[in-house]
């Protein structure tokens, strides 16, 4: 179908292509896959730029796989979380301690599951856990690693506060994990990837797939090579690769599949979408659902259009996904921003005026 027959108008939609040459131009990002859908099928996606600044660098193709980082949290974990309430093996408002003893310290008997996706559980935002590690002989250091991310103590009283917690995420996958009696991978890849065909979607991956990765830092507080091929998020890579709240690769096509089910157009249980994608409202002035995020008033990275019916969600890498149920329209935009350091943070004009570009162009 073309872009006009599913309400786009392609002239002004070229716009966005624009927007992204002009974002890896001023180096932004050294390349960039962005893609348009509607429920009816994709209406365009877009492939520009490098994997890196390098003069012989390989160009971008739309199947070019990125390190998702935090993206990981709503396309593994949350997803999970939504099949596993459907079939009635999670309670979102039972105690974490319900399913994980060991989740113990001052007021941590009061949080739930529900405050862990909406992140008001009390857990601050980000320990390096790994700097634990690095001494350790642990046999296993990645339940180690999810062992202390369940026994730290909370920074404020769950449900009075928002903070954006990896170490909440840590604890979800802990759950998950708990309740499904496999490794998160194997069950992402039972309950999600392979019945939406996401072939491209993955942990861990292997060595032949490298010359189609786009390389994320050029060192990290955990190494000093270019990481390339393994996932940036340096907890995640102390874990082996495998977290709740990073680690996954995929591609464009791959996470449009995952959206369009959201969207309620796939296999996704249709009732249980919206008490993930509807603001939680427990902590006063917080804009997260359930383990997606929604239009933030006035500066939302989806720009100034996305009804306040829209879930979002950011990835550190430069990666985001974001869907409009009310307006029929899904994006989703894969960068490595953070190569050759994070320290760019350009994206943060990149990511509105993208969206922006589209929006503007649907013909409504």
């Amino acid at each position: 179908m073309t872009p006009e027959q599913l309400g786009f108008d392609s002239q002004k939609l070229d716009r966005a292509r624009q927007v992204l040459q002009h974002h890896v131009h001023t180096r932004t990002t050294p390349g960039a896959v962005g893609l348009v859908l509607r429920r009816a099928g994709i209406v365009t996606c877009w492939a520009v730029g490098h994997h890196t600044y390098q003069p012989n660098a390989t160009p971008v193709q739309i199947n070019t796989l990125y390190d998702l980082a935090s993206v990981t949290k709503v396309i593994a974990t949350t997803t999970l979380c939504m099949l596993f309430v459907d079939k009635d093996r999670l309670d979102l408002d039972a105690p974490v301690q319900y399913y994980v003893p060991s989740f113990t310290g001052k007021d941590k008997n009061r949080v739930t599951v529900r405050h862990l996706l909406a992140h008001c559980s009390g857990l601050p935002a980000h320990v390096h856990l790994y700097e634990n590690q690095r001494a350790a002989h642990d046999i296993d250091i990645r339940d180690a690693m999810l062992n202390a991310a369940c026994q730290h103590s909370l920074i404020y009283e769950p449900g009075a506060d928002t903070v954006y917690s990896d170490l909440g995420f840590l604890t979800l996958g802990k759950i998950l994990e708990t309740i499904g009696g496999h490794r998160l991978d194997h069950l992402v890849k039972q309950h999600i990837f392979e019945p939406l065909k996401m072939n491209d979607t993955l942990y861990c991956p292997p060595p032949h797939l490298k010359h189609r990765i786009a390389p994320t830092e050029d060192g990290s507080d955990l190494r000093d090579h270019l990481v390339h091929g393994e996932v940036h998020d340096e907890n995640t890579a102390a874990m082996g690769g495998i977290a709740s709240h990073a680690g996954l690769f995929s591609t464009a096509h791959d996470l449009s599949k995952c959206l369009l089910a959201w969207l309620g157009t796939g296999i996704f249980p249709k009732q249980s979408i919206p008490q993930f994608t509807t603001r939680a409202n427990i902590a006063s002035n917080s804009t997260w659902a359930l383990g997606w995020d929604t239009v933030s008033p006035g500066a939302s990275s989806s720009g100034r259009y996305f009804s306040d019916k829209s879930f979002g969600i950011l990835g550190f890498t430069g990666t985001s996904v974001w869907g409009d149920p009310i307006r029929d329209l899904g994006v989703i935009l894969l960068t490595n921003r953070v190569h050759p350091t994070r320290e760019n943070i350009q994206i943060a004009h990149l990511r509105p005026e993208f969206h922006d570009a589209i929006s503007e162009a649907l013909i409504e």
